[in-house]
């Protein structure tokens, strides 16, 4: 599920995007800021028979560099980015962690709740009902154990809620659905 939210996740990509333009920023200010030899030629004539011919070569030499100051801002600049891309993804990984573990742990509870607590409080209502058409139970009895099979199911049923509700948070963290 990360490689998927590093694909998918809109926040991830444009901080991806951020890092990539402070570095073209970085190379830009770079080449700025360095020098091109240039070379020049010259021929000529001084009449009568005087003829030259000059070739030159200029390398300036950079004593005070005016782009020093857009070099190391372009370069704090990526590692700001790089930063904020940084926590981005650890929140984004954190996100999706944390939905994984919700959606767990009601996967845990939700399993004996359906194997084992729904079927007994079935029999045990079942067992109260006979005993009372048998005339061995009293109505109270079997209100009883009628209000716990509902409270069980009740409980059932929230705990299908809360999973479905995990379910849509992972889904959210992720960026698509990846739990129908």
């Amino acid at each position: 599920m990360r490689k998927i939210v590093l694909d998918i996740r809109p926040d991830l990509k444009a901080a991806m995007e951020a890092v990539d333009k402070a570095q073209t920023d970085h190379k830009l200010a770079m080449a700025n800021g360095s020098t091109d030899p240039t070379f020049g030629f010259d021929f000529g004539r001084n009449p009568p028979i005087d003829a030259y011919f000059r070739v030159s070569v200029n390398i300036p030499r950079r004593i005070f560099d005016k782009n020093q100051g857009e070099k190391l801002r372009t370069q704090r600049d990526i590692d700001r980015n790089q930063r904020l891309l940084d926590a981005t993804q650890a929140q984004a990984f954190s996100d999706v962690d944390s939905a994984y573990a919700t959606l767990s742990s009601h996967l845990i509870l939700r399993q004996p709740q359906k194997t084992k607590y729904l079927q007994q409080a079935v029999r045990v209502r079942d067992s109260i009902g006979f005993f009372r058409q048998n005339g061995c139970a009293s109505l109270l009895d079997f209100l009883n154990a009628e209000s716990a099979y509902r409270t069980v199911q009740i409980s059932y049923v929230n705990l299908i809620g809360s999973y479905l509700t995990a379910a849509s948070q992972l889904n959210f963290a992720v960026g698509r659905e990846v739990i129908p």
